[in-house]
């Protein structure tokens, strides 16, 4: 005679949601929040240009030459050059026409920061010394 079998069907483990698991979830949402609103305060913040940079029309050239007033000047290890939206841009992006900027020179004489200026900033006058 046979005996008889029995089956037992077993259903996969609940595995339940830990409340860990869940906080973590909700710090990186409140993360992600606050990382993104301090990008946009970022982006409206307005620039500062020193009072003693020099106000001239630049040009490129050629590779780290740049034309300021009409004379050719060496760009210096390191320079930038800031776009009217604050970003670094690389002197061989330039557009070929000249543009208003304001530049400082390191100690030996070579351009080492330019900021190409807005419609705004363009029409403000220089401070004095």
């Amino acid at each position: 005679m046979l005996g008889s079998v029995v089956q037992v069907h077993l259903s996969p483990p609940h595995i339940p949601v830990r409340p860990k698991s869940l906080q973590s979830a909700f710090f990186a949402v409140i993360f992600a929040a606050a990382a993104l609103a301090t990008a946009a305060t970022a982006l409206a913040q307005l620039r500062s240009i020193p009072d003693d940079a020099k106000r001239a029309q630049m040009r490129y050239v050629r590779e780290m030459i740049v034309e300021i007033d009409g004379d050719r000047v060496q760009l210096s290890p390191g320079s930038q050059i800031r776009s009217i939206e604050n970003r670094i841009v690389l002197p061989s992006s330039l557009p070929q026409d000249s543009l208003l900027v304001k530049y400082m020179t390191d100690a030996a004489g070579l351009v080492h920061r330019v900021w190409i200026l807005t419609q705004e900033e363009a029409a403000k006058p220089d401070k004095q010394k």
